[in-house]
């Protein structure tokens, strides 16, 4: 006797995807399920709703881990993630099961470069303390010296902590800018161009204590959590800013915070947080720091080519084809 026909495989989507996600989960050939709620699903939501499914859609702020691989169930075959960074999955927990798990690169490179620059020059320039300044009614007049800040084409130095493709794409950036370029462990992929560009490659210690800019586009891993505390930013200029689109944990959001209040660093701007979405509260009182929440990707053409690829490497496994973008089959020139 045949075994019963299992039907379609079923995919589970986590949150509702930009309009070009949408349409594509359309194309997929069994029942999808999506969180269509204002924020991420409860864990016991999770739980309950990826149980039985084929096909997993998540965030990155989704945990992927021993407890929803086991809820999930043996027919669980592939673990999307709609990002780049893939630190909110065990993805070793995942391989014991046969579970591929994808993540979306080089489609998100450029947006998060332009952020990068974009915070760069807005906390060397003081742009959004001048602003909050004239919106609070503040009587002002031109003056040679109201909201002086660092002139980033004046040869200033940009260290990049992690020259991957998207440290690679702020490099293109920042040397239109006229600025010299030092950076800290350049990916094999990247340096023929790094070297083209006339990138420095130095170790840690030199990059902080010689870069007007440290900007950090490294993983989160256990080897780069922290990897910029106290010591790290008291070895910075006092003038200098430091940028974070990476990820939170990589700064000790607690040493930031004293660093700036001493003055041991001149601003910060930083578009991800350690406890995300909780923002230490003292980061938000101080002047010379700029927060926003974690927009680097969010550009209407980059957020739909990063769900649409999402789609398309759960389509791949589930109909026996290679994924497109494997976690453990990129290339080592990532942010």
């Amino acid at each position: 006797m045949n075994a019963p026909d299992p039907g379609p495989s079923r995919v589970c989507v986590t949150r509702t995807l930009p309009d070009a996600g949408m349409r594509e989960l359309e194309t997929l050939p069994g029942p999808v399920d999506v969180h269509h709620g204002d924020g991420p699903p409860s864990r016991a939501e999770l739980l309950d709703a990826v149980a039985g499914a084929s096909g997993l859609v998540t965030l990155l702020t989704e945990s992927v881990d021993e407890e929803l691989l086991t809820a999930a169930g043996p027919d669980l075959r592939v673990v999307a993630n709609c990002a780049v960074g893939y630190d909110n999955i065990d993805v070793d927990a995942a391989a014991r099961r046969g579970v591929v798990v994808t993540n979306t690169p080089d489609v998100l490179d450029e947006a998060t470069a332009d952020l990068a620059v974009t915070l760069m020059l807005a906390a060397s320039r003081r742009v959004v303390e001048a602003d909050r300044y004239l919106r609070a009614g503040n009587q002002w007049i031109w003056d040679p010296r109201l909201f002086l800040g660092l002139d980033l084409s004046a040869g200033a130095t940009v260290g990049i902590v992690g020259l991957g493709r998207i440290g690679l794409a702020v490099a293109r950036r920042a040397n239109a800018f006229g600025m010299r370029l030092a950076a800290h462990r350049i990916s094999e992929s990247c340096r023929a161009e790094a070297d083209a560009l006339g990138v420095t490659e130095v170790p840690l210690p030199t990059l902080l204590s010689s870069s007007d800019v440290v900007t950090l586009h490294c993983p989160l891993t256990p080897r780069t959590h922290h990897l910029i505390g106290a010591a790290e930013l008291d070895a910075m200029p006092s003038h200098a800013v430091l940028v974070n689109t990476a990820r939170g944990p990589v700064v000790d959001e607690a040493a930031l915070v004293d660093a700036l209040e001493r003055g041991a660093i001149g601003a910060a701007a930083l578009d991800v947080f350690e406890h995300e979405p909780r923002v230490h509260p003292r980061l938000l009182e101080l002047d010379n720091v700029i927060a926003v929440p974690h927009i680097a990707s969010a550009g209407h053409a980059t957020r739909d080519a990063m769900a649409t690829l999402a789609v398309r490497n759960v389509a791949a496994v589930l109909a026996g084809r290679p994924p497109l973008t494997p976690v453990r089959e990129r290339s080592s020139c990532h942010s």
